[in-house]
Parts: C-alpha cells; structure tokens; sequence
C-alpha cells in the first residue's frame, strides 16, 4: 500500500476520525458554597462548528461520580461525535437523589443541577440555550434524578429519560442513604412523598416534556418503572418505555444508553 492509500484510509476511517474531547469543568456551587467537578464532552466538530449544540445531561447513581460514565462505558464519547452533541456528566455528591434535601442545608443538587450548572455549561461552551436543544438522563439513583429534575423544571429541559430508576423510593426506606437526606420514613412521611417521582405526575401535561425509561426484568427497579408506566398510561402522559432482559448493572446501561441517544436526537432534530 502506497503513502497516497494510507491516507486515503486515515481519512474515511470513522474510527480513526472521530476525536472528541474530555475535559472536567469545576463550578463553583454558592448554594453549597463548595466547588463541583462536571465531565464534558465535546464533539470533533466543536472547534470548527459555529452554530450552537444540544446538550445532554446524564447522571450517575449511588455511591458514584461525574467520571463513571467515562470510565466505565467506553462509547460514551463516541456518541458526542455520533450525535454531534455536548455531553456533561455532573458530579451529583455521595447519594444526593438530586434534589435539596429538606433536612440538610448543605445537600443542595437539585438547585445546582437546574440553575448553577446549567448557566455555567452555556456561559462556557457553545450551546443552544433553548429547553428544546438540552435533555438529562441518568441511571438508577440519576434515572430518579433526571425525572425528578426535569418534571420540576420543565423550562430548563424539553426532554428526559431513565434507565434502571429508582421511580419510585418509598418501598426503600433503608437504602442508599436516603433517610439520611430525607429523615426517617416512619419520622418524615411527608418528605418521601413529596420527593419521589412516582407522585410528581401531576407535574406533567403530556406537551412539554418528551419522556423515555426503560428498566431490565432482572432488575430490583423494574417493579417500580412497571408501575410507573401504567400510570402514566392513565394520565394518557405520552412515552416511550421498554422492558428487556436485563439486570442492574453496568452491562445493561452500555446498552440502554445507545437507545436513549436515538431517542434524543430524534427530539434535537425535531426542535422538540
């Protein structure tokens, strides 16, 4: 193979061309007066790209952090290239749940998720401000998040998904630390009822919010997510849900998250 040949191929190799960029952005919360770190990824094209890029949103779950997508699903930068989209990946603190906890001050991820980093990511990158080109998802305690954010901000995103959420947290009173954000169940009713997504449908009108979850049958969600979406069905909330073979695990997220992408970039392109 000549020189001529070799870069021919260099050329049209998707493999070899697509490059998109890692980089940890640090933003300062003044709600928990404490600096977050976030991953972001751009896409290839960003340095040469005038025109603004959709942004996702996707969220780690308990006991993790902003690098576990990163590191753990290798694709995941890839599909920042794939979909020529901005990808940030928020640190959301030792099992947060992504809301203000009503007993802890200091424990404040739903006010810095939708209002801190939001204006941070669009001051410091080249993004469409408008709730049609910015979506959020999340896996297990971030698939709760992502819904929970999103159906109470439903001005900041246009579009939101799940994948092994935690719905609906009620039927976990010990788990994952949640008692320690909310207080004890028997102690704080009202806090958990209040704060789990299962009774935030109200929220929704079916218009403004385009929605997908999915949830493996293996799983110790999927009776929750099951749930959730027969309700859902009652309200006649229009989504997309699936069900699939599947336990809570890393396995099943490297999957499920190549479906949701198709589903976003079908929500970017359609201007929501």
């Amino acid at each position: 193979m000549n020189l001529k040949s070799i870069i021919l191929l260099l050329l049209l190799s998707p493999s070899l061309t697509l490059a998109s960029k890692v980089d940890t952005l640090m933003v300062q919360s003044e709600s928990m007066n404490k600096s977050i770190a976030n991953v972001v990824i751009t896409p290839n094209s960003y340095s040469s790209q005038k025109e603004p890029y959709d942004v996702l949103y996707l969220l780690h779950g308990a006991y993790g952090n902003h690098k576990d997508w990163i590191t753990k699903v290798a694709d995941v930068a890839k599909l920042a290239d794939q979909y020529n989209v901005i990808i940030v990946c928020p640190d959301g603190g030792y099992n947060s749940w992504y809301f203000d906890s009503p007993i802890q001050p200091e424990q404040r991820y739903e006010t810095y998720i939708s209002k801190e980093l939001i204006s941070a990511i669009d001051n410091e990158y080249k993004t469409n401000p408008n709730k049609n080109a910015r979506a959020i998802t999340g896996l297990s305690m971030g698939g709760h998040g992502a819904f929970y954010l999103s159906f109470k901000h439903q001005d900041v995103w246009g579009a939101a998904g799940s994948m092994s959420g935690g719905l609906d947290i009620r039927p976990f009173p010990n788990n994952w630390s949640m008692s320690e954000r909310l207080g004890s169940y028997a102690e704080h009713k009202e806090n958990w009822e209040s704060n789990t997504v299962t009774n935030m449908v109200h929220l929704l009108d079916g218009l403004n919010l385009s929605l997908i979850f999915d949830c493996g049958v293996d799983d110790f969600f999927y009776g929750v997510n099951k749930t959730f979406h027969e309700k859902l069905l009652e309200r006649n909330i229009s989504h997309d849900y699936i069900e699939r073979p599947g336990k809570h695990n890393w396995e099943y997220w490297t999957n499920a998250i190549k479906y949701q992408m198709i589903f976003f970039d079908g929500f970017f392109k359609s201007d929501g």
